[in-house]
């Protein structure tokens, strides 16, 4: 008989923009090819170095608001004049097929998912001696990506991430 998997666990980490969140997650990544992580949707115009589908999904106004009205969305925000959201769809597939997920959003993206996944992990990654807003269930303190990534790493646990290993 086959054991049972490891609970899959949603996993959302965030701070404020200038902690070096993408720099974390890349190295978080390319440590572990099993945690999955959607592709975000938004409203603004690509840059010319991203792929769409790979970076974002970029859709029109129209379109994201079809995706907000048909509850496909785990949470969204409007910045800056632009809106950007986390589609529902994969990370639930991933969740039932047992896989782990992470997301990189904002504070307020991160409150948004707490209400909609009670028992997501919401992890705090903050310049040493940064105030962590209070929903949060663990901080990260990031005095260098290397060490932040290393942290978070150990703090997702060996179910499904390999510890960071000494270069």
């Amino acid at each position: 008989m086959v054991g049972a998997r490891p609970a899959a666990h949603l996993t959302v980490v965030s701070g404020p923009s200038t902690v070096g969140l993408d720099k974390v997650i890349e190295l978080v990544r390319a440590r572990t090819s099993a945690v999955r992580m959607p592709v975000p949707v938004t409203t603004r115009h690509r840059r010319a170095h991203e792929v769409d589908g790979v970076h974002y999904a970029f859709v029109d106004p129209a379109t994201f608001d079809r995706l907000v009205a048909g509850d496909a969305l785990l949470e969204w925000a409007q910045v800056g004049g632009n809106r950007y959201g986390t589609p529902r769809g994969p990370v639930e597939a991933w969740l039932a097929a047992g896989q782990p997920v992470l997301l990189a959003i904002d504070p307020q993206g991160a409150a948004l998912v707490r209400a909609a996944v009670p028992d997501a992990r919401l992890v705090y990654v903050a310049p040493p001696g940064g105030r962590v807003p209070p929903d949060f269930d663990v901080a990260i303190a990031y005095d260098s990506a290397e060490r932040a990534a290393e942290e978070l790493v150990g703090l997702l646990g060996s179910p499904f991430l390999t510890p960071a290993r000494p270069q």
